[in-house]
């Protein structure tokens, strides 16, 4: 770090057609703000860009659906986005848009740049066009089903179901999603950035220049430069977008992968002006940019190869990409509503934005894809937050204003109890600082936790509250050096959370903090006054939990019942066949269960031939059967009877399955006479 004078942190921009989940805040903004938070505690000059990505096919699909424009979509979700973030504690220095004009100017004056300079080349290619609609289609536009594992509705670009990435010609039966129409091929031309002439910078300055970087970056970037970097275009035919400012390249936008990363700059230029250059154009400043997986080959390769293209900014220092973030087990999806939405938790659960911080820190998805549980997420907070750094807290301050009235006591000779313990906060100290360089964010958690862990251990083992009667000075000894710890807690904690640090700051009647107080016995001064104890973490009951589950449970069935369809049509039968059946309509006269059996349903039936019973296996289905008496049923009557469970069946009642596997009766839709023929 000493070669650098400053930071620019970027974080992936997210795309404006709905809210963030826990696998963006996992992936991306929980481990940025950490790292930002915690170079502001050490001083360094550091600024944290993000923003909204508000072009591209997903935002224009959403608007087509919603029959409204793509800026409505925008704007609605841009503040949803920015406002969430904001009442979450991610402390963007700027959190600009694409659709600004500061980076429609700065996106177009960028793309010319390198236009004039020869940068692109035209290539014309045959692509999908639907002939009702009258446009060509981007990947997002085309559906139908997937080549590897035969599910329905899969995208040009992306199966859901099987999360394998296509090609909008790979898929089976495509269709246009705006028409329903057969897409047909046609020639179009685009200009592309080629990336094969920016191959061999690339692979001097990542595979010799970075093998520092995370294996999962490292590798993935190696592998695409190991295939060979192919032409990659840099518009699309899109009428969503930011026009490709040539002449003769009417009706085509920059494509979005041009388009969003300028956005770093373009929401830089909106917070500094001019001032700008010195965030990225200055070799002094370091560029870091925090990702998710999906994102490493445009931030490794094809943003640095814009950016080698204009040759006047510097390339980014590491991109600490995260894996994947899983919930109860499934993959987050935001087409199947499989996803902690942030703005809802927020409304859930009220003054615990720390609880969600501390959980997917410590489960953070750092060198493999993990798993997020709502089980995990009530046990660490009552486990580790309440039980562990709460109770610490609560204990030393209730227990300095029972014996010192709310002042920080003087201290005494320190025992050997007591340096160990002090000795032991300074090198949690010093790991959790040592981590946080190498952004390992999931084990200076635990380092900074080790801090509380071992305050707990401390008031544990010197029992104050025993000690008072017999040794006061001693015990005023023992509640300096806790409350000393309290505020390394305060300070270690905040880049973690920042909420509990500025409520625990305010107990302890601090004002100012840095990283470089962190450890020292020294913090809090004798006389200090101290507030009283306030909670700074409550538990979290089953019912809140329970009713996440059930939430969750109710999104399974929603999904499965989405996703049904009918069972094809069985073998070609004769009309001759179908008129053996004598189907018939029936009154029930009563209905109920069969003893002995959970299946089978007894129905008395009206038949309009002196009555018949019928055995169904429908009681899963109609667990209060009684209330179908009076209702009017199809059965087949000339069926052969037979027996079940010792009861004889005069017939089959017709019933159909949905698609959650419950059964219907079919029924007549109009009074009809017992005994009347279906035909």
């Amino acid at each position: 770090m000493s070669e650098f004078k400053r930071t620019l942190v970027t974080t992936a921009l997210p795309y404006a057609n709905g809210p963030v989940h826990i696998g963006h805040l996992a992936g991306v903004y929980v481990p940025a703000d950490i790292y930002v938070r915690y170079l502001r505690l050490k001083g360094e000059e550091v600024m944290m860009v993000g923003g909204s990505d508000e072009h591209g096919v997903p935002i224009t699909i959403k608007a087509r659906r919603e029959g409204v424009t793509p800026q409505d979509i925008v704007d609605r979700y841009h503040t949803l986005i920015r406002d969430s973030f904001k009442d979450f504690g991610i402390s963007f220095d700027v959190y600009g848009r694409t659709t600004s004009d500061t980076h429609r100017r700065t996106a177009s004056d960028f793309f010319r740049r390198l236009y004039d300079k020869g940068e692109f080349i035209e290539k014309t290619s045959q692509q999908l066009y639907d002939p009702e609609a009258g446009q060509f289609l981007a990947d997002r536009y085309v559906t139908g089903k997937c080549p590897h594992c035969g599910a329905e509705g899969a995208y040009g670009d992306q199966c859901e179901a099987c999360g394998t990435s296509l090609n909008a010609t790979d898929l089976i039966d495509p269709r246009s999603a705006i028409t329903g129409a057969v897409p047909v091929m046609k020639e179009t031309t685009h200009f592309y950035l080629p990336l094969d002439k920016w191959q061999p910078r690339l692979e001097e300055w990542i595979l010799k220049g970075h093998k520092e970087w995370k294996t999962n970056v490292y590798g993935q970037c190696k592998s695409w430069l190991d295939m060979g970097l192919q032409p990659r275009a840099v518009s699309r035919d899109l009428d969503w977008g930011i026009p490709v400012p040539v002449e003769g390249a009417e009706g085509k936008v920059l494509y979005v992968w041009f388009d969003a990363p300028i956005g770093y700059i373009s929401n830089t230029i909106d917070l500094v002006g001019d001032d700008y250059t010195k965030w990225w154009k200055d070799p002094e400043t370091r560029m870091i940019h925090f990702i998710g997986k999906d994102n490493i080959v445009f931030h490794c390769i094809v943003f640095p190869a814009m950016l080698m293209a204009d040759g006047t900014y510097n390339l980014p220092d590491n991109v600490p990409a995260n894996e994947f973030l899983n919930l109860e087990d499934d993959k987050i999806s935001t087409s199947r509503n499989w996803a902690v939405w942030l703005h809802e938790y927020l409304r859930d659960f009220p003054g615990k934005q720390d609880t969600l911080r501390y959980t997917l820190t410590a489960n953070a998805p750092e060198t493999k894809d993990n798993n997020f549980t709502w089980k995990d997420f009530q046990a660490r907070n009552n486990n580790e937050l309440v039980a562990i750094l709460g109770n610490f807290v609560n204990r030393a301050v209730v227990l300095d204003h029972k014996y010192f009235g709310g002042k920080v006591p003087e201290r005494g000779e320190l025992q050997e109890i007591d340096k160990a313990v002090l000795e032991e906060v300074r090198q949690a100290v010093a790991a959790t600082a040592a981590d946080l360089d190498q952004f390992k964010f999931r084990e200076a958690l635990r380092q900074a936790m080790n801090v509380a862990r071992a305050g707990n251990k401390y008031l544990a083992d010197t029992e104050p509250w025993k000690v008072w009667k017999s040794d006061p000075e001693r015990v005023a000894t023992i509640l300096n050096v806790a409350l000393q710890i309290c505020a390394t807690i305060a300070i270690v904690g905040e880049p973690f959370m920042p909420f509990m640090s500025r409520d625990l700051c305010e107990m302890l009647g601090i004002r100012d903090i840095n990283w470089q107080m962190a450890g020292r016995d020294d913090i809090l001064k004798a006389g200090d006054n101290v507030g009283e104890a306030k909670l700074l973490f409550t538990k979290i009951e089953d019912d809140a939990i329970q009713a996440q589950m059930d939430r969750l449970e109710r999104i399974k069935e929603e999904n499965k019942l989405a996703g049904w369809n009918p069972e094809p049509v069985k073998a070609e039968c004769s009309f001759e066949d179908f008129e053996k059946l004598d189907i018939r309509v029936g009154k029930v006269l009563e209905c109920e269960r069969v003893k002995k059996s959970k299946k089978l349903l007894k129905f008395r039936i009206d038949d309009g031939l002196g009555g018949r019973t019928i055995l169904s296996g429908i009681a899963a289905s109609y667990p209060e059967p009684e209330k179908l008496v009076g209702t009017e049923v199809l059965f087949i009557a000339n069926f052969a009877p037979r027996k079940m469970m010792g009861e004889e069946s005069q017939g089959m009642i017709l019933s159909a399955v949905n698609p959650d596997g419950s059964l219907t009766l079919a029924s007549a839709s109009a009074e009809v006479k017992p005994g009347a023929q279906v035909g």
